[in-house]
């Protein structure tokens, strides 16, 4: 007789299941923990800030907004549907070190686009706050920038999922008939590089995360997969 312990997440996708137990423990520590900001010390921030440490390359991305509940139950429902799916095809091994790659892939173009993030606040700006200057107001921006979030880790892995099934079928919300993958991610792909081109007052999507994920996760799996690429019908 054969004993099988623990759920069917927890048995077919170790690597996923581990991930979501992380992000929301430490939501939790975000919510609960008091003394210490453990948002501040895991964010990341631009690299000539004081508050920016090597570590938070790879710590923003188990962060989320302790504001926003649901930013972290749709990354983790995001991570849940494309993750355990590639986990399965992949291997959790080879998962989690695409996964990882892929958020600190996207950490670092952030700390490229940062400035530019910034030209664009003020831009999206009515008036300069407090008298500043538009050079003040840019700076400022720069050292207080944290970036938080699983999701450009995810928008790897969905990347993945696009190139290597892309005839599977999604529903996307407000959208009636199921669309083929192939066509639903490059559309968020596209949204993205709209939001971070043009970015409106109020924004606060990490943009640029999302298409330094998208961008490392396809280089990634273009290079894994050169001679075995396979469609899901």
């Amino acid at each position: 007789m054969a004993f099988r312990f623990g759920n069917s997440l927890q048995r077919n996708t170790p690597a996923v299941y581990n991930l979501i137990i992380i992000n929301a423990l430490v939501f939790l520590a975000q919510l609960l923990i008091t003394g210490f900001d453990v948002t501040q010390w895991g964010a990341l921030h631009y690299f000539k800030s004081p508050l920016f440490k090597p570590f938070q390359l790879i710590t923003n991305m188990f962060l989320h907004d302790p504001d926003n509940f649901f930013h972290i139950i749709f990354n983790m429902f995001t991570l849940w549907m494309f993750g355990s799916i590639m986990e399965k095809y992949w291997g959790s091994q080879r998962f989690l070190i695409f996964y990882l790659i892929c958020g600190i892939g996207a950490s670092i173009v952030i700390e490229f686009f940062i400035p530019f993030s910034a030209e664009q606040f003020v831009k999206s700006l009515d008036v300069m706050p407090d008298g500043l200057t538009r050079a003040q107001v840019i700076e400022a921006y720069k050292l207080e920038y944290e970036a938080i979030g699983a999701s450009g880790a995810i928008m790897g892995v969905m990347v993945a999922f696009a190139y290597l099934f892309p005839n599977t079928e999604l529903y996307v919300m407000f959208i009636p008939i199921p669309v083929k993958a192939k066509f639903v991610i490059p559309i968020f792909i596209l949204i993205d590089v709209f939001g971070g081109l043009h970015q409106f007052k109020g924004d606060d999507v990490g943009h640029f995360a999302h298409l330094g994920g998208a961008l490392i996760g396809f280089l990634l799996v273009l290079f894994w997969n050169k001679t075995n690429r396979q469609t899901l019908y």
